[in-house]
């Protein structure tokens, strides 16, 4: 339907292809395999259109149904709960969490997670991951507590530049009006969530659910006690994790260490 409204929007605007692509800075190519369906619409590619067609929202509305199609079944309903969150406290021990990934460091991941697969598949896991950003925009964002293991900020992942412009972007999250970021150091030894990844959301309802994710697999939990005892984990592990004040410094000291990927 995104595509089919775009393609429709667009001749009765009397606009081809390389008309809009000049209008929204998306290549020709991009564009009819969005209209086709073929490719999945970028998170600011909405608000472009609307802007362009004088739609007063339409695309923008179009594109909160179409994003939830992005994702494999198997993810959707995470995907739909994730979307109703206001409050998100997340322990992620290898890599920088989805929600906060750059679009060059989401790159890098898929494509040595899937190095088989074409650059048009990586494309669309790329834009689908960047979609998620939304909850932690706009007048209400929903409030993030993330807290890093060590390891996380240290893997250097898709190269030094990609990684030291991650690095950066993960700064401008750690103590802002929507967001708390703390590294846990390695000094702290064993804990309770080593293992493992885990989200606890807080939902619009007021509802709590848990996702807990491994390698390859991951569970929805709604269990109330579960919850409550990872909640708790937390807890323990925001308490001997760095200050936002400390976890600033420790990421800009590991960014001065990153070598100059232009001078080896």
């Amino acid at each position: 339907m995104y595509g089919s409204e775009v393609r429709r929007y667009r001749n009765n605007a009397g606009m081809s292809l390389e008309a809009l692509s000049g209008v929204v800075m998306y290549s020709r190519a991009h564009l009819s395999r969005i209209e086709t369906a073929e490719a999945i619409p970028p998170p600011d590619l909405s608000e472009k259109l609307d802007a362009c067609f004088g739609t007063d929202g339409h695309f923008g509305r179009l594109y909160g149904v179409a994003r939830r199609e992005i994702h494999p079944d198997q993810y959707r309903r995470r995907m739909e709960l994730e979307a109703r969150a206001v409050a998100i406290v997340h322990y992620a021990p290898f890599v920088i969490p989805g929600l906060l990934q750059t679009e060059r460091y989401a790159r890098a991941i898929f494509t040595v997670c899937n190095p088989s697969a074409p650059a048009g598949s990586i494309d669309d896991l790329v834009t689908a991951r960047l979609s998620r950003r939304d909850i932690l925009k706009g007048e209400k964002p929903a409030r993030l507590s993330l807290i890093l293991e060590e390891s996380a900020i240290t893997r250097t992942i898709g190269g030094p530049g990609v990684m030291h412009e991650q690095l950066r972007s993960l700064l401008t999250w750690v103590e802002s009006r929507s967001s708390l970021v703390q590294v846990l150091p390695h000094s702290h030894g064993a804990h309770a969530l080593l293992g493992g990844t885990l989200a606890l959301w807080t939902l619009d309802n007021g509802t709590a659910v848990a996702y807990e994710e491994s390698i390859t697999t991951g569970h929805l939990i709604e269990d109330p006690e579960k919850i409550r005892w990872w909640a708790q984990a937390c807890d323990v592990l925001r308490a001997y994790a760095r200050s936002p004040a400390e976890t600033a410094e420790f990421i800009r000291s590991v960014m001065e260490e990153l070598p100059d990927e232009h001078h080896p």
